[in-house]
């Protein structure tokens, strides 16, 4: 074995020891750092020090790795090795330039170097001191997430600015401070602002210091319709905190009400967003098994602002069958995801053979990811793609069986659909409104209703076709009226047609769709439309348990109806009602039923925002409704805090003419825009009026 052959198996070992030893030993360190400059400066400055500090424990390895060359791999076998007599130079010495016995002796330790493992010389693990830094840097990590955030950065007063004239005797506010301390889950640190205004995500700990000039001997903290919040007193400062869970307007009165009314101040609320998903791979929704693939990697991308969980569940539906013998199965797997939290990539692989997908099925992929919100973290449910497998081609029947049976399927479908339907309503009951479960509940009746009708006309139902009209100048003529029509014209038949094979020889029922089922299936049938017609009445009544009995028993009596042997469909074109010329260009409307419903005017919930936009270019105005109005209405105003501000500014001062405008300014953009209505036409010129008196038609 050469020199640098025998110095790669003798070191290898020992180098690859050294360098797990030393990430085991720094990378406890190096995240503590990470955790304490996060909590204290920020998540930028912590992602920055990881970086340093990872370039850093790469290079100390790396030097670490290096210390172990030839020299300590002599020395090394020398201490460890009696049997090589101290003389392990001479196995990575030049061979030319040994003497004879020089040569005799390397040949005698290579002979005994084989005895021994490469492993042996590693040095040996730095057991204690891996322990003690994992323990204190797990300890330490978690002390840093659970402790509280607390205001440990004093406290810097800025000059107030309430714009309130200074009165003897009367306190007012002289310096202020607003601290928002974020939730620990979003990673953004503790700010102070100047100002008393402040957006902040929702959650936040809102914490005041203000100070007052003469001192306050009870000070408060007035949100605009709500409960005064109480400040406490801390040497020459008073302090008030809230958490923020909706935003609002508040002012801070200093003198109890005796003193000028002080301006409203506004802190928004951000709301969490929701995280996004979206699916990267495959580009389409609909997707085909390529020959010999036996997996499918999916791809999808979750972002959101405070950071995506670093597991999602992957929600799979088969569907193998068709038809009534469809079969649904569904299972949820547990996903990782790569990349920053904010940024997530998912790339699950999907096993055909351990889900038991095969030829014929479909495969529904959804991803179900959430963010890392605290104590409730947002669920969002992904874009679901399908991986279609095609089935075995069947074999071609031929004759007349194979061009009956192609018309089956087209009429049986929807019946489990409905059950599903329905048990599924049954899950979610205690999650929905009563009125809402009705609707529901008369929706899927709505749904049985229409298969029935699909089945009904099997059995003759709603399938005689439209009565003939009567006129005034044709005569009654009827099929056996004593007189012969002559034989019908035949038409030539065109080899291989499926219409001439089967008037020939399947004798074909053409009279009507009724008579296209034999008397056995047609009894099997009207027990199925029975049963449904009883799952009909129980769900337009809301009671979809006491309707799933009779659906299933729909359903077992069309599975024996899918097994009937023979049944025949009709190939029918669509039948209109005749025409009577007679009645053409007369203007008759006599049997015309007119589905016309009168206009109703639309009725809006705007009544007191309207007349308060009325009074305020008059007169006084009822704010009290107009508040109740407001706050009724709040979720779809445009900007609700400032609707409260401005009727609070006309409260305070009734005769202030800014005040006002900026009120009907504000009504004006909150009331709901009047939908477009039906224009009348045009009134009918004296021709029109003679022609609609003429056929007795209103002007």
């Amino acid at each position: 074995m050469s020199a640098d052959a025998l110095l790669s198996t003798w070191l290898t070992p020992s180098r690859r020891r050294v360098r797990f030893d030393t990430l085991l030993l720094g990378l406890p360190i190096l995240l503590l750092a990470g955790a304490l400059v996060w909590r204290s400066a920020g998540l930028v400055p912590a992602a920055i020090l990881l970086l340093l500090g990872a370039g850093l424990l790469g290079t100390l390895v790396i030097r670490r790795a290096r210390r172990f060359d030839q020299a300590w791999l002599v020395r090394r076998l020398d201490a460890s090795r009696a049997d090589l007599e101290d003389s392990s130079a001479l196995l990575f010495a030049d061979p030319q330039a040994l003497g004879p016995l020089q040569r005799l002796q390397r040949a005698r330790l290579d002979q005994r170097l084989g005895q021994g493992m490469p492993e042996e010389l590693a040095p040996d693990w730095s057991r204690r001191a891996i322990i003690a830094l994992w323990a204190v840097a797990l300890l330490g990590i978690a002390a840093l997430l659970l402790w509280p955030r607390s205001a440990t950065k004093p406290v810097v007063l800025a000059p107030a600015a309430e714009g309130i004239a200074a009165k003897p005797g009367i306190p007012r506010l002289v310096a202020q401070n607003l601290r928002i301390i974020p939730p620990a889950y979003t990673g953004l640190p503790l700010r102070d602002e100047a100002k008393l205004d402040a957006r902040a995500p929702l959650g936040s700990r809102l914490e005041w210091t203000f100070r007052f000039d003469p001192q306050a001997s009870a000070p408060a903290l007035l949100p605009l319709g709500g409960a005064a919040v109480a400040l406490r007193r801390d040497g020459d400062h008073w302090i008030a905190s809230r958490t923020l869970d909706a935003s609002f307007l508040y002012r801070v009165d200093p003198a109890s009400g005796r003193g000028p009314l002080p301006p409203l101040h506004r802190i928004d609320g951000v709301a969490d967003a929701l995280p996004q998903v979206k699916l990267i791979a495959p580009a389409a929704s609909l997707n085909m098994v390529t020959p010999g693939q036996r997996s499918w990697t999916p791809v999808f991308a979750a972002s959101d602002d405070y950071g995506v969980a670093a597991t999602a569940r992957l929600r799979i539906t088969l569907a193998i069958g068709e038809g009534e013998n469809i079969r649904f199965t569904e299972r949820e797997i547990a996903v990782s995801g790569t990349g920053l939290a904010r940024d997530r990539r998912f790339a699950p692989r999907i096993d055909f053979g351990a889900l038991g997908f095969s030829a014929g099925g479909d495969m529904v992929v959804q991803i179900i990811i959430r963010d890392n919100r605290a104590p409730s973290p947002q669920e969002v449910r992904g874009p679901s793609v399908i991986l279609r497998w095609p089935a075995a081609k069947a074999p071609e029947s031929g004759g007349l069986q194979g061009m009956v049976n192609t018309t089956l399927p087209a009429y049986f479908r929807s019946q489990r659909q409905i059950i599903i339907d329905a048990e599924a309503l049954l899950k979610r009951k205690r999650s929905l409104s009563a009125d809402k479960y009705l609707s529901q509940s008369n929706g899927i009746g709505n749904d049985q209703k229409i298969l029935r009708g699909r089945y009904s006309q099997f059995l003759g139902g709603e399938s005689e076709g439209e009565p003939s009209l009567s006129t005034a100048d044709a005569d009654g003529h009827g099929e056996g009226d004593g007189h012969d029509h002559g034989p019908p014209v035949a038409t030539p038949n065109v080899f291989g047609e499926k219409e001439d094979v089967l008037a020939e020889f399947g004798h074909p029922h053409d009279e009507s769709p009724a008579s296209s089922l034999a008397p056995e299936t047609r009894a099997i049938l009207k027990q199925a439309v029975d049963e449904m017609w009883q799952s009909e009445m129980q769900l337009k009544q809301g009671r979809p348990d006491l309707a799933l009995p009779f659906a299933y028993k729909a359903l077992r009596f069309i599975k024996e109806v899918q097994q009937a042997t023979r049944i025949f469909l009709s190939r029918v074109g669509p039948e209109l009602p005749p025409i009577d010329p007679a009645r053409r260009m007369t203007g008759k409307r006599e049997g015309i039923a007119g589905h016309f419903e009168p206009l109703v005017a639309v009725e809006g919930d705007d009544g007191p925002a309207a007349a308060a936009w009325r009074g305020l270019a008059q007169g006084p105005v009822p704010l009290d409704a107009l508040e109740g109005w407001a706050r009724t209405n709040a979720t779809r105003l445009p900007d609700p805090l400032a609707l409260s501000g401005a009727i609070d500014a006309v409260r305070r001062e009734p005769g202030c003419t800014a005040c006002r405008d900026k009120l009907r300014a504000q009504l004006w953009m909150a009331m709901e825009r009047p939908s477009g209505g039906v224009a009348r036409r045009r009134p009918a010129d004296a021709t029109g009026a003679r022609y609609l008196g003429t056929i007795g038609g209103r002007p």
